[in-house]
């Protein structure tokens, strides 16, 4: 697909009624991903900004959340963030690396956070961004299998900076920017496999 054809589907599908109304169009939960090249990250930020703004012409409330913003979000609130800028010299790449995941805990700490974001605001459909950004403390897997867990009735698409892959021998794998495998995921449709001709189903 050309750039163009990409935002053409994207937008079909996201507009479509039964993709906001999950209706007969999948039997798990309502979660997509959107794989990109990872050297298009600028280029992705702004074709999630066209799609909110075309999808909002059509009355689409799109709630957007950013991996990154919410992080900084929790890290601000007990000053975490400031002591991480003045120690990071002192700590190893891999005690670095465990600070944070402790302190950016994904079941204890980022879940709630986009759930409390979730509650008084009306939306139509959820867009995740930033995935990319909070690797390898957050990994994409493990944010998908607690997520579900505070996302069901609305459609979620999370835009992934690399491939996300199903083969009959090993299932669905995700490879954040086309190098790194992560662990398997299954219940998430690529949002490019739907046949926007009958938007009624998975290719």
């Amino acid at each position: 697909m050309t750039k163009k054809e990409r935002f053409d589907h994207l937008f079909a599908v996201t507009s479509s009624p039964k993709f906001l109304g999950n209706s007969s169009f999948v039997q798990d939960i309502p979660f997509f991903i959107c794989p990109y090249p990872a050297n298009e990250a600028n280029e992705i930020k702004t074709t999630i900004r066209q799609l909110i703004t075309k999808l909002k012409e059509k009355n689409i409330k799109v709630k957007h959340l950013n991996l990154y913003d919410i992080c900084l979000e929790l890290l601000e609130v007990e000053e975490d963030l400031a002591w991480l800028i003045e120690e990071e010299e002192n700590l190893t790449k891999r005690e670095l690396k465990e600070t944070l995941q402790n302190i950016l805990d994904v079941e204890k700490y980022v879940i709630p956070k986009i759930g409390s974001k979730l509650v008084d605001d009306e939306h139509d459909i959820i867009f995740v961004s930033g995935m990319g950004e909070v690797y390898p403390y957050i990994r994409a897997h493990n944010f998908l299998n607690n997520l579900q867990t505070t996302i069901k009735n609305k459609p979620m698409l999370m835009f992934f900076p690399g491939e996300y892959r199903h083969t009959k021998s090993k299932g669905s794998v995700l490879e954040l920017f086309g190098r790194l495998k992560d662990d398997r995921y299954y219940r998430a449709f690529n949002i490019f496999d739907i046949d926007q001709g009958s938007l009624g189903g998975v290719k």
